[in-house]
């Protein structure tokens, strides 16, 4: 197998960060619930880093073409939990004022969340 490029090896390792923190699921959408097996993992990793033996060259420079644009716009499990995209508590209360929720001002962020997510 050829060597794998810097960027290649960063998602290797998200993916198996992401599987060791049970947060990578199968599926599109991850709709195949979370992967127990380590070897699922590893070819999750192998997959979307485009270093696959299963893949045609062109089947991988696909692959990781888009993983890296789901990257850059913040959409992976570690990106999300760790909060790349995470909004503000003054934004989470805004948005919960607008839908006028009770008891927002007293609410930590994380029960703002929460109660927007139930809402």
């Amino acid at each position: 197998m050829p060597k794998q490029s810097e960027g290649q090896r960063e998602t290797t390792s998200r993916v198996m960060h992401e599987f060791k923190h049970g947060e990578l699921k199968s599926g599109s959408g991850g709709k195949g619930g979370k992967v127990k097996s380590r070897k699922q993992a590893i070819a999750i990793a192998l997959h979307q880093s485009g270093a696959s033996n299963e893949q045609s060259a062109k089947e991988n420079k696909r692959s990781y073409r888009r993983t890296k644009a789901k990257e850059a716009r913040g959409e992976t499990a570690m990106q999300e939990k760790e909060g790349k995209n995470a909004k503000t508590r003054e934004e989470l209360e805004k948005e919960a004022r607008r839908r006028d929720i009770p008891g927002r001002s007293k609410m930590s962020k994380a029960e703002l969340e929460r109660a927007l997510r139930h809402h």
